[in-house]
């Protein structure tokens, strides 16, 4: 399973390293490509189209974070890719979406809210591979 996050806005720091680096730790667990778009309306054109796409929104359901491994764990079994969408800073709307995800009940920044999710989506992986980063 690929996932692609689409994010609206660039990433500055300091939120650029924290990126990178879950990029990279993720990458060892599922191949992963991050895309930045300076304008929203083309956004909808670079989601794959074998993708099961996933808008972050404040309306969207919250997992706790063995919830959201077994949710990652849904989707690489259904064989379809993953695509997060992450609007700029007003949010976004896309005709396709699959499901919402909300990453908690404060607003948080878009950039840090791409954060938020890489680390989440690693915890993720790390729950389902029996690592030693996730601690109940």
């Amino acid at each position: 399973m690929k996932i692609t996050i689409l994010s609206v806005g660039r990433l500055r720091a300091p939120y650029a390293d924290d990126v990178a680096h879950y990029e990279k730790l993720i990458g060892h667990y599922a191949p992963i490509e991050l895309v930045e778009l300076r304008d929203s309306d083309k956004l909808a054109r670079r989601v794959p189209d074998r993708a099961f796409v996933v808008l972050l929104d404040d309306s969207g359901r919250q997992y706790d974070s063995v919830a959201f491994s077994g949710f990652l764990e849904q989707r690489r079994a259904s064989g379809l890719d993953l695509c997060f969408v992450v609007g700029g800073a007003y949010g976004i709307e896309l005709e396709r979406t699959d499901a919402k995800l909300s990453l908690g009940p404060m607003t948080l920044p878009h950039q840090l809210a791409r954060v938020v999710l890489l680390e989440q989506i690693y915890r993720g992986h790390s729950i389902l591979a029996g690592a030693p980063y996730h601690h109940e």
